[in-house]
């Protein structure tokens, strides 16, 4: 296999190597613990996990007592979710959030970067109208974007975010990211792997909201809290009040919580928590008849 070089459209999660490094990669995940506190400040004990990816917060939760289901579209990442200590916790569906079984769960969430890879209109109308479904009255929905006045994207290079990681089984994997196009509010980029044991090169190339990766390199700049921006929502008062704006990149280069498609309202508890770091969010405005 000397000097293989495989190049895949967004195969971080489907490509047999490159799902099996995915942890080694991305080791440090406390940037999972501000939506385990915003689960507990609610008093969530059924929580949907969209976009779970190798399960790794599914399992956080599910440690902690938690019932758990988590939806993964891509197949490989969702067989090592399944493959770790205390899976057997958690129920698994292979799928996106339009595939989901009737429940009503208390929480859902799309962590790290997940919303900001649902680039097409529709695909953004039916993740929320399949979410929408699954909450109880009154649920919430918590997710995450990157701040695009930050333009974090113009750090992604080989200069800035180029590093090789050991991992134990595979040897050093040398990585890094670059744009290959910004085109309004989307930025197509490419992650390149390169194994030292075989030589192999595999490149993954994605499309993206704003500037927001899912959770690639680069790792440190992700990291970084005075780029995110959370937003936690609730169901709105009247079941048949749906409707969602589907134009998922003008709702995140708005950067106004206020500025919620109607079905949803801004949800924040009185009281100082995990929950202020929420920017822009003003009372909570109720939630489904029960």
């Amino acid at each position: 296999m000397d000097g293989i070089v495989v190049r895949v459209v967004d195969e971080n999660y489907e490509h047999p190597r490159l799902v099996a490094i995915y942890d080694d990669l991305d080791p440090d995940r406390s940037d999972l613990e501000v939506y385990a506190e915003i689960v507990a400040e609610f008093g969530a004990r059924e929580v949907l996990d969209v976009g779970c990816g190798t399960g790794t917060f599914a399992l956080l939760l599910a440690d902690r007592g938690l019932e758990v289901v988590a939806v993964e579209p891509a197949w490989e990442s969702l067989e090592v979710a399944r493959s770790k200590a205390g899976a057997d916790r958690v129920r698994w569906i292979h799928g996106d959030a339009t595939d989901l079984p009737a429940m009503r769960a208390d929480l859902a969430t799309m962590t790290a970067n997940v919303a900001q890879a649902i680039v097409e209109p529709s695909d953004w109308q039916g993740t929320l109208r399949g979410i929408y479904d699954a909450l109880r009255p009154g649920g919430y929905l918590v997710f995450e974007s990157r701040n695009p006045a930050r333009r974090a994207w113009e750090g992604w290079n080989r200069e800035a975010t180029e590093s090789v990681t050991e991992i134990d089984g595979v040897g050093a994997v040398r990585t890094w990211t670059e744009v290959t196009e910004v085109s309004g509010p989307l930025i197509s980029f490419r992650s390149t792997n390169v194994f030292a044991s075989d030589g192999a090169v595999i490149t993954s190339d994605s499309l993206s909201a704003s500037g927001n990766k899912r959770r690639s390199r680069p790792r440190s700049p992700h990291r970084d809290s005075r780029k995110q921006r959370f937003a936690t929502l609730r169901t709105a008062p009247a079941e048949n009040s749906y409707s969602l704006l589907g134009d998922l990149p003008e709702l995140i280069a708005r950067q106004s919580a206020r500025e919620l498609p109607r079905g949803f309202g801004s949800a924040r508890p009185g009281r100082r928590s995990a929950v202020d770091q929420i920017p822009d969010v003003d009372g909570l405005l109720g939630g489904k008849p029960a």
